[in-house]
């Protein structure tokens, strides 16, 4: 009877759904009062107006784009939802699928080593079947130190690990547990579990203070640690595992697959920053475990509660959504934003908004980590299909004819265990990871992760969602993953400034969400990519507007003229300053208030 019983629910807000609606239509017959104020002016005789012309023609476009920026935004509060999922509902841990997780770094003097570690041990701490959980660094540094640190942090995992699974420690990252944020459901008064908790914080604090002993040395011997001193570097990739004369305990739980991934870098061949990086993990990753799922994760997102996958296959594993889902999306939360977040660097209106009206009109968009993603949807599926010509294959996906047996769903991966075997998939897997591999490909053109934006999470979801794939947003009360965020003005503008040209870039191309979306996805959902895209056009346009017209001409004009100020005091206690006021502070506040995408890092 249990398993009748479904994985998930959906709920919609009726209220809130009538409420928005409502206030969309008297805020949309307001603005239509405004147009028509201002176009009015333009019919009136010349010797009676006290304001230029073209003044007020700018102020009048200003407050144009305002309004179809604000227009363009109720589409995310047309249909907004709300889920739950039931992980205790899914089936026994033999039948659930496997899943990889990439994270991606790449320079350890802006990403601390100590925290990408413990990301990677967070990620191998997920409760899930071990068996079937991969965990896969990508270094696009090519750090020695970052090699070493990730040797460390395999050895530390595996009494973490037991640590974990004995008193079933919800907080699974090593520094968020030992800072305070204790949360564990065993015998905590225990004697047993006080000696063993002071253990395990010697043992942490010993492979800290061995990652810093490492950096230095390695600053000393002159092997450098960032990723300028070694952009020009060969493909290195190497499997995490027990030596073979090391004692195992007793107690000891199996571990999840470590697998350490530096591509081939060359100052003559563009990177394509993350977005290749993941491409690497995806080619490297099929010929290792070659997951029918897969978890991406920032380097400095660990994983704050270890159902998380569990709670993604609520919707992966159910037979009627899962063969239209490319992925499972969960919020980024922050753990350094204090109170004073005068920047808005937590995005509370996209993460609290935005994505669930999206999720109301076939999914949220990608948003750059927190995903569980479905291979399939990146690479597409090719078991099913019959006569496929092995070289139209290679000329999509490259030469390496043993990455075109992973294509199919059929295929058997064979893990890294030594001997001469071992060896040569090394060396195939190295082919894959160097940096002209993807030349004459399709690869960030039509599969894998998209190379056209450098926002390629907003574009890689926007064609997937064009393709007819669906994504679902997730947001249990429980932060699922806890992060960084910029808390300070030179961070923000170096973020927004990446993610607004990525954004102009979509939205000036062949591939506007006005033009490209509307035949290949809903009307609302496109209308949802189109105002992301053109948000930071519209938002600088009119708030410079705003900002430097009326100021100067009514500055010029007050100091010129007493009949000025005379009307401007009758002015501000009119009806119509009123309703501008209104209709103005909603869409500016709408704009300010979380609107530019905290999802693309």
């Amino acid at each position: 009877m249990e398993k009748s019983l479904p994985l998930h629910l959906c709920h919609v807000p009726n209220f809130s759904i009538i409420f928005n609606r409502s206030h969309a239509i008297l805020h949309s017959i307001a603005i239509v009062f405004l147009i028509y104020y201002r176009v009015s002016f333009l019919f009136q005789e010349t010797r009676n107006r006290t304001i230029p012309t073209l003044p007020w023609l700018l102020i009048f476009a200003s407050e144009l784009l305002l309004s179809f920026a604000w227009l363009l935004a109720q589409a995310y509060r047309w249909r907004p939802v709300y889920r739950t999922v039931f992980p205790e509902r899914l089936p026994s841990d033999d039948k659930l699928p496997a899943i990889d997780v990439f994270i991606c770094t790449a320079d350890p003097n802006k990403e601390p080593t100590v925290d990408v570690m413990n990301t990677v041990i967070s990620a191998m701490a997920l409760d899930y079947p071990p068996e079937k959980l991969h965990v896969y660094l990508s270094d696009d540094g090519g750090s020695a130190l970052t090699l070493h640190a990730t040797k460390e942090a395999w050895h530390f995992a595996r009494s973490w690990l037991t640590f974990c699974r004995k008193y079933d420690i919800k907080t699974s990252c090593p520094e968020a547990y030992f800072s305070g944020s204790q949360e564990y459901h065993g015998d905590y008064k225990s004697s047993e579990f006080e000696a063993d908790s002071e253990n395990m914080e010697e043992k942490y604090e010993m492979f800290k203070e061995g990652i810093r002993r490492a950096r230095e040395e390695h600053s000393k011997n002159g092997k450098g640690t960032a990723i300028n001193q070694s952009g020009d570097h060969s493909s290195l990739i190497e499997v995490i595992q027990d030596c073979p004369n090391e004692e195992k305990q007793q107690d000891q739980v199996k571990m999840p697959l470590l697998v350490y991934v530096s591509r081939e870098k060359r100052p003559s061949h563009h990177h394509n920053f993350k977005a290749g990086a993941l491409n690497v993990l995806l080619r490297v990753s099929a010929m290792i475990s070659n997951s029918p799922y897969i978890l991406v994760l920032d380097c400095d997102m660990y994983c704050n509660d270890p159902t998380s996958a569990r709670q993604a296959m609520c919707y992966h594993y159910d037979p009627e959504i899962s063969p239209s889902l490319a992925f499972v999306l969960f919020p980024q939360t922050f753990r350094n934003i204090s109170k004073d977040d005068i920047y808005d660097s937590q995005f509370r209106s996209t993460f609290k908004i935005q994505w669930h009206g999206l999720d109301g009109l076939r999914g949220p968009i990608l948003s750059g980590t927190n995903f569980y993603m479905k291979r399939e949807a990146l690479l597409g599926s090719f078991s099913k299909q019959k006569g496929i010509d092995l070289m139209a294959l290679k000329r999509c996906f490259g030469q390496s004819s043993e990455f075109i047996k992973t294509l199919s769903q059929e295929y058997d991966p064979t893990l890294l265990n030594g001997g001469e075997s071992s060896s040569m998939l090394i060396e195939e897997m190295k082919e894959l990871a160097s940096c002209s591999y993807e030349n004459e490909t399709t690869w960030g053109t039509k599969v894998g992760f998209l190379y056209f934006s450098v926002l390629e999470d907003y574009f890689t979801g926007f064609i997937l969602h064009c393709k007819g794939w669906k994504s679902i947003y997730l947001n249990p009360p429980r932060p699922q993953f806890l992060g960084t965020s910029g808390t300070n003005l030179n961070d923000g503008l170096t973020q927004w400034t990446r993610w607004g040209s990525g954004l102009i870039q979509v939205a000036i191309s062949r591939f506007c969400p006005f033009i490209y979306g509307p035949l290949r996805m809903s009307l609302l959902q496109s209308v949802c990519y189109a105002e992301l895209a053109f948000l930071p056009l519209f938002g600088c346009l009119s708030h410079w507007g705003f900002a430097l017209i009326p100021q100067s001409v009514y500055s010029m004009a007050f100091l010129c003229t007493q009949r000025f100020q005379i009307q401007i005091l009758y002015y501000i206690c009119s009806f119509s300053y009123l309703l501008f006021q209104n209709i103005y502070m909603k869409p500016v506040g709408e704009l300010g208030h979380g609107k530019m995408n905290g999802g693309y890092g």
